[in-house]
């Protein structure tokens, strides 16, 4: 199983913390914010990982991370996103590093307090279709900045991304797992109204084939993206009580 993590964006949401830089190198507690990332993923087993960046400062991460094998990784390769075409778009360009393996998902401003173990464990168990992992969120203001599911009993029907009525009480976390066919799925998306390629679309591709099941994460998760207020929630939290246990 392939780990690919995708560290592109604008950061429009950290300005002017992201006027110098992309907002995945800014610091988490102790160290860069992508760091937190690669811990999450090679703790959860996975050890060939593809990071995919973009915009000015993308070779700051080569200086980071080198080959990876500081960090644990055995392979490391590093992709390049053109222009802001959007989070599946960025997934497509692992196409050929996947090469046909299930591959794990994680947008690099996602931050957990517990392990993707049990997640990676559960898609190696039937690599098939998709596999997201919820969160439970009280706070429908909060929602109503997330993709949010719609169950029928047990099975999730649909995902809408940032709902005016959120239909339940869990928000979909950038962290997501697929079979080899997603890179077929890419390709056939109609660009959102914002002209990018929506990994909602993707989700929703899998759910409408009967493909996709979930993982409901324990602990803390936080989106050190979405906001000034949210990145420094995130940084207390990981100073205070750590990151990626288990």
């Amino acid at each position: 199983m392939k780990g690919v993590i995708l560290a592109g964006g604008t950061g429009s949401r950290l300005h002017p913390l992201t006027r110098i830089t992309n907002k995945h190198l800014l610091p988490l507690y102790d160290r860069p914010m992508i760091n937190w990332a690669i811990e999450a993923v090679v703790k959860a087993g996975i050890t060939e990982l593809m990071l995919v960046t973009g915009g000015t400062h993308a070779g700051e991460f080569l200086r980071l991370c080198g080959n990876g094998q500081e960090f644990g990784i055995d392979l490391l390769s590093y992709g390049y996103q053109d222009r802001p075409g959007g989070i599946a778009e960025a997934l497509g360009l692992a196409a050929h590093f996947v090469d046909g393996e299930p591959v794990l998902v994680m947008l690099a401003d996602n931050v957990v307090e517990g392990s993707l173990r049990p997640m990676v464990e559960a898609f190696r168990a039937d690599p098939h279709g998709a596999r997201i992992l919820l969160t439970p969120v009280d706070d429908d203001e909060h929602l109503r900045h997330l993709g949010v599911p719609t169950f029928d009993g047990d099975r999730i029907v649909d995902i809408v991304e940032k709902p005016e009525h959120p239909a339940s009480k869990f928000g979909v976390t950038g962290i997501y797992c697929y079979d080899a066919d997603v890179f077929d799925v890419i390709p056939d998306l109609v660009p959102s109204g914002r002209g990018e390629l929506e990994i909602t679309d993707v989700n929703n591709h899998y759910i409408a084939q009967g493909a996709m099941t979930y993982g409901v994460l324990e602990g803390f998760w936080g989106d050190a993206g979405e906001s000034i207020d949210a990145y420094y929630a995130v940084n207390d939290f990981v100073r205070l009580h750590g990151a990626n246990k288990g």
